[in-house]
């Protein structure tokens, strides 16, 4: 018919599929793809000719949704390894806050096409990012094919003018970018921390939010430290102070959450606020272990994060899923604390669900095509015991091949297809140098 748009159609066949649906978590069969949404996954082969556009031979692969990771600061990776082995407070003081003080746009720009090169190359199809030159991001975004939950975080430690800034910046990017890139973006408000941001101003990022009726991201009970310390300056520790300003008002999404009480957790659980725990990040800080088995017997959303790549090292977010299944084995001596199919949700559907998106993180007729491929084709993934535990227990962020979002290939055969890797590289490594002066 006139006027009407032809709309892609993908056929992957002989695969084998985690849906993420509890009800029927393996499918080995096929798989259709129309323009950016799933509309077809059954058992078996497709009856007939439905002239498809491409056709792509899932034999030995191993098809599950994307990783979402929900907390992160992707400019961050040019300074991976840059103070290592530090105590919180002390790597923020005396390495990242100054060196960051140094970055420009073009430095958040490559640290930023770095950190989304690594991470759609590792499974990743949606990540949070909170951090400043905000349209770097998110034309980085953008141009890559990644999908991102994107906000402009806000550090309150300077004079009123500066903060009126900086909340007017934030405000602009959130107007500027939500819903943009076909969709791939949304956006937060993102008051830095209790401890970075003064009352009244966390108030002043609250009623903004409410304006836009956009959701708050910020960081929270990170350390024993910074619970002390709230206690000491406003008498109350950081989930009552926060709930007290009135944050649990807007849909929440807290990073770290690691030293809650029980009445704590009950008042996350009340304001139904989302936690995303950062395994990696908090051991290798040494900031703790956030409870989870406790968030989600309270019936808390916790999702998955990788923090930093200054934190972490990597953005990794199979060993994020692989952490959550063993450290809270081995704390709590209970082996069925986190299984694998609890920590596989946390880093997949719940990650979408934690970041208020419905039609990401399985795969099911009318999600939106967000899924990866692995190789299991090799000797970790053998014998065919259980895939499922092979992928967290065995698996690696290296066994990924390919990787679709929105319903377009972003990696195949393990290379990416929207981003100049080499040149990506040289850029990170040149904005490094300038900024230590080497």
């Amino acid at each position: 018919m006139e006027g009407t748009i032809s709309v892609k159609k993908t056929l992957i066949a002989n695969g084998i599929f985690i849906t993420m649906d509890a009800s029927r978590p393996f499918i080995q069969g096929h798989m259709v793809i129309e323009g950016d949404k799933i509309v077809r996954i059954k058992e078996g082969s497709p009856s007939g000719d439905e002239g498809f556009d491409e056709t792509m031979d899932g034999q030995g692969k191993l098809f599950l949704p994307g990783f979402v990771n929900t907390h992160g600061h992707a400019a961050m990776s040019l300074l991976r390894g840059y103070g290592d082995d530090m105590a919180l407070q002390v790597w923020l003081q005396e390495k990242m806050w100054p060196m960051e003080a140094k970055f420009t746009a073009a430095d958040v720009a490559a640290g930023t096409r770095l950190s989304i090169l690594e991470m759609v190359k590792g499974g990743t199809t949606t990540f949070v990012d909170m951090y400043d030159h905000m349209n770097e991001v998110a034309q980085a975004v953008e141009e890559s094919g990644i999908r991102g939950c994107l906000t402009r975080g806000v550090i309150g430690l300077c004079p009123r003018d500066v903060q009126d800034a900086k909340l007017a910046e934030a405000v602009k990017f959130a107007k500027d970018w939500h819903g943009k890139a076909d969709g791939r973006i949304t956006t937060m408000l993102s008051p830095h921390g209790p401890y970075t941001c003064p009352p009244d101003y966390i108030e002043r990022i609250v009623q903004a939010a409410h304006e836009l009726n956009l959701p708050i991201h910020i960081h929270m009970s990170e350390t024993a430290r910074e619970v002390q310390d709230n206690l000491d300056q406003y008498g109350l520790r950081p989930v009552q102070h926060l709930e007290k300003l009135g944050v649990f008002q807007r849909p929440t999404l807290v990073a770290h959450g690691v030293h809650l009480n029980d009445e704590e957790i009950g008042i996350l659980s009340k304001y139904d606020v989302r936690v995303s725990h950062n395994p990696g990040s908090n051991l290798k800080l040494a900031s703790g272990i956030a409870r989870v088995p406790e968030l989600l017997k309270a019936g808390v959303l916790v999702s998955l994060g990788t923090d930093g790549a200054a934190s972490n090292n990597n953005l990794d977010m199979l060993e994020e899923i692989r952490l959550a299944a063993l450290i809270h084995k081995g704390v709590s001596g209970d082996p069925v604390a986190v299984a694998a199919e609890d920590a596989l949700r946390l880093g997949t559907l719940d990650g979408a669900r934690s970041i208020w998106l419905e039609d990401v993180g399985s795969l099911a007729p009318g999600m939106k095509a967000d899924f990866i491929a692995l190789d299991i084709d090799q000797p970790h993934y053998y014998p065919r015991t259980n895939l499922l535990s092979h992928v967290v227990y065995s698996g690696s962020s290296r066994d990924v091949t390919d990787v679709c979002v929105n319903g377009q290939w972003i990696v195949r055969a393990g290379e990416c297809l929207t981003l100049d890797e080499e040149r990506i590289i040289y850029e990170a490594q040149r904005s490094f140098e300038r900024l230590t002066g080497a």
